[in-house]
């Protein structure tokens, strides 16, 4: 058995799952915007669930940003300032007296579906999450690869490629995150039609009659397709999973295939266009998996 902690900018999630993979237990409570704080917090939800079932467990956290591996501080967790500049790692190992294996939120998400969730039976997996901002995480025979800079997989904070295709994208210097992230495709939003919509609310507008609302979702599948370009000439996947609130509303998957084929000038693409078997619950899912110890 083992506990998976996820934590977030907003809440701090906990799972169980027995050895099989099934999950027996799983809360959520608030995150405190405090780093000691959130130390004790987990510490507690570790000591509620081991008193609960009687057992000392395993245990994965994932959390936003990475940890570098010079300095073994936590780096890039944007929505989560009060973590970064932290010996994140080494803390909540000492503050519960066992190693505790610590991971970002997107490469956990990509190995829980590739270990046994939609892409369990593909070898090399890009998991992609397009929320508010837009990241990922590369799994080979499910394994994490973390990467010299422990930056694998953060595809979002490349340029857009082919660059200037559509009208607005000229003289700008915006990032792949700018055109396909949540954020982003709100600000875009605004800017064009001087309308502050959800991402949620702006796929809503797909079926509306007026067609500059359709154009701008036209765009964004462009500007998707072209940007997977860049997964699939470097990485070349077996399959690309897709996570976050933003690919939740993503209903032409196919559609996205047949562009980034386009792009690619290749006549087929093997790679598997997924969505995830577990869903929003695969990144807590993925750090109890960590517990496991078989994945380093």
């Amino acid at each position: 058995m083992q506990i998976g902690i996820d934590l977030g900018a907003t809440k701090i999630e906990s799972v169980v799952l027995d050895d099989n993979g099934k999950e027996i237990g799983r809360a959520r409570e608030k995150s405190p915007e405090n780093y000691e704080k959130t130390l004790a917090s987990i510490k507690l939800i570790i000591e509620s669930l081991e008193k609960k079932f009687n057992k000392s467990f395993n245990i994965g956290v994932c959390h936003p940003g990475s940890i570098s591996n010079e300095t073994g501080l936590l780096k890039n967790a944007h929505n989560s300032p009060w973590l970064n500049h932290k010996p994140f790692g080494s803390d909540i190992s000492k503050i519960l007296d066992r190693n505790i294996l610590c991971e970002n939120d997107a490469n956990c998400f990509a190995l829980s579906e590739a270990f046994d969730g939609s892409a369990k039976n593909y070898k090399i997996v890009f998991g992609i999450i397009l929320g508010s901002g837009c990241g990922g995480g590369l799994i080979v025979n499910k394994k994490i690869v973390k990467g010299a800079n422990a930056i694998t997989g953060e595809w979002g904070h490349n340029g857009l490629p082919f660059s200037g295709l559509l009208d607005d994208e000229i003289k700008n210097n915006k990032t792949i995150e700018d055109y396909v992230s949540g954020k982003g495709l709100e600000k875009l939003f605004k800017e064009k039609f001087n309308e502050e919509l959800t991402t949620k609310e702006i796929f809503s507008k797909i079926n509306d009659k007026d067609y500059k609302y359709k154009k701008f979702i036209d765009d964004f599948a462009n500007r998707l397709a072209r940007s997977l370009t860049t997964i699939i000439n470097i990485a070349d996947p077996d399959a690309i999973v897709f996570g976050g609130g933003v690919s939740n509303e993503i209903f032409f998957l196919d559609e996205i295939k047949k562009q980034t084929k386009k792009f690619l000038k290749e006549k087929e693409i093997n790679t598997a266009f997924l969505k995830p078997m577990y869903g929003d619950a695969s990144g807590v899912r993925g750090a109890a998996i960590l517990g496991r110890k078989i994945v380093y």
